[in-house]
């Protein structure tokens, strides 16, 4: 995404209920909506258990980048072996991480979550590192499409600042998603009171919705899988540590 393009994308974010529904509070922890009589549960709880909370939209679009860290990893691993690395795969790779990752996800956060926790005071400097990496790993993307965006093999010229770039960028993005997950959605959460969590969870699946269309989320985990195939990445088992304990005697 351009920098043009973002003051338009921001306004389809924070649009509607917008960061005042944020304001109003949200459920802490999961955050399901509380049923208002015993016998009868409430709309915003039947909605919730239909709509994932924010904060599980958000651990699960942390997996998919996970996903695509490992092929980053796949990749340098290859170019270290002296191994054509094929620009098509590297690319779609990128794409992903520019159009939803970059384009979605952390928009959602820097329009949703960063803001709430600023205006409470909250991880400060925190929110500042990560916003900062948002915009380097953005300049990382733009670099590793600009120098993939042909077909068959990459260029000899191009392998090394690629394959620096995708260092780059894991060795920022696991710590980044890992604060993320374990201490700044913890926090954004605890500052929202009952009452909106689903209605900020219905939201997000609204713009994933109204930006890629009802099965967003499950076409972009189909793509990085076809990536991993074409890799020999895909299949879980090859992962799987030999027996490291010694035969009974």
């Amino acid at each position: 995404m351009t920098g043009h393009d973002r003051p338009a994308r921001r306004a389809i974010l924070l649009s509607g209920a917008g960061l005042a529904a944020v304001g109003g509070g949200l459920a802490s922890g999961f955050g399901v909506a509380r049923a208002t009589d015993d016998s009868q549960p409430s709309p915003q709880l039947l909605r919730a258990l239909e709509v994932p909370p924010p904060g599980e939209d958000l651990m699960a679009e942390h997996g998919l980048l996970i996903r695509i860290l490992l092929i980053y990893r796949e990749v340098i691993t290859t170019a270290a072996a002296d191994h054509p690395l094929q620009a098509a795969h590297l690319h779609d790779a990128a794409v992903i991480i520019h159009d939803y990752i970059e384009a979605f996800h952390e928009e959602l956060e820097e329009a949703y979550v960063f803001p709430r926790l600023q205006k409470a005071g909250q991880l400060t400097d925190t929110v500042s590192t990560l916003l900062l990496q948002h915009a380097r790993g953005r300049e990382l993307t733009q670099l590793i499409l600009a120098d993939t965006g042909s077909t068959g093999s990459l260029r000899t010229a191009v392998t090394a600042p690629v394959t620096r770039a995708m260092a780059a960028f894991v060795r920022m993005y696991e710590p980044h998603e890992a604060r993320e997950d374990t201490v700044v959605y913890p926090a954004f959460r605890a500052l929202l009171p009952a009452g909106e969590i689903a209605e900020l969870g219905e939201r997000f699946a609204d713009l994933q919705r109204q930006q890629f269309g009802p099965d967003g989320f499950a076409a972009m985990v189909s793509r990085v899988a076809q990536i991993e195939q074409a890799l020999g990445i895909y299949d879980l088992a090859q992962f799987t540590p030999a027996n490291i304990t010694p035969p009974a005697s």
